[in-house]
């Protein structure tokens, strides 16, 4: 009985020891992950295997790491885009597959932890991404693009797919939705911490949201004052808002904005409810695109 005693104290220190520096026998408590249905990174090379027999389709959603106000997370625009995918993927046999979380945030590089890409390497590591998955027998493929800086290289990425590839691109933020009801609502506004609220709540701290103080270039607001006149004057406001810095049409974000945020509205004004209805009717009619691309090609 002695030795069981002895036995089961030396349990107890080393547990005891274990704890205290640091170390258990559980898992990490870091990791907080629920293995998501047809997400890519969190499948084996059997459950893909597997999927090929189902579908040949996989959305590629791409974003951004850079400032959203004082609020909102670093990761805003990809973690929406991955998660909304996410969703579509529930909804519809699709496989969604993340390849780069970086974008093209040269506007925004004045602000601390942005990170952007350039252009051409942007491109490169989603085609050949995508390449990577032609080559497993993937055939369709549609990118959700989560950050307006991207649209153009999206865009070419979609056109070389198409034109160099037996594969098919689409870009699957191109489904038309609701507008939004709050003018300028461009970034860390209303309509995106709404989203951001209900697509990734813990990383949201609305007790830093504040309205902005907007500084628009000249030539964008004489451009604004007379829109009405011409709607293609919005082209204009295109060309001298969101620049980089080094541009001089002091278009960037930092220069127009003091705190990251560019609204007309206020993010305070934001709620989950509004990011739910958001979110499910872009859920629904990327849905519906879907199953009649499936639709036509059986």
């Amino acid at each position: 009985m002695r030795y069981v005693n002895q036995a089961i104290f030396a349990v107890f220190v080393t547990l005891v020891l274990l704890h205290s520096t640091g170390f258990s026998q559980e898992t990490s408590p870091i990791f907080k992950e629920t293995k998501i249905k047809n997400y890519l990174p969190h499948m084996s090379w059997v459950e893909v295997e597997q999927a090929l027999k189902r579908t040949d389709m996989v959305i590629i959603p791409v974003g951004a790491i850079e400032q959203h106000g004082k609020h909102l997370p670093l990761c805003t625009d990809i973690y929406a885009a991955i998660e909304i995918s996410k969703l579509i993927a529930q909804e519809t046999d699709v496989l969604v597959a993340p390849v780069v979380f970086a974008g093209l945030s040269r506007h925004h590089m004045d602000f601390p932890g942005t990170m952007t890409l350039s252009a051409p390497t942007f491109e490169a590591v989603v085609f050949e991404c995508i390449q990577s998955l032609i080559y497993h027998g993937f055939r369709k493929f549609l990118i959700y693009n989560g950050h307006g800086g991207n649209d153009t290289s999206v865009n070419k990425v979609i056109y070389k797919v198409n034109q160099t590839t037996q594969a098919a691109a689409v870009l699957l933020s191109g489904i038309e939705t609701a507008p939004e009801s709050v003018p300028l609502d461009y970034h860390a506004g209303e309509g995106e911490t709404s989203s951001t609220l209900y697509l990734q709540n813990s990383l949201v701290d609305m007790s830093r949201a504040e309205k902005p103080v907007l500084t628009i270039p000249p030539d964008a607001q004489k451009a604004m004052d007379n829109i009405e006149e011409d709607t293609n004057l919005q082209q204009v406001i295109n060309a001298y808002m969101f620049s980089p810095k080094v541009s001089g049409k002091k278009g960037s974000s930092r220069e127009m904005t003091n705190n990251g945020v560019f609204t007309a509205g206020d993010p305070k004004n934001a709620t989950v409810e509004r990011g739910r209805k958001k979110t499910e009717r872009f859920v629904k009619a990327a849905v519906k695109f879907i199953e009649a691309w499936k639709k036509i090609s059986r």
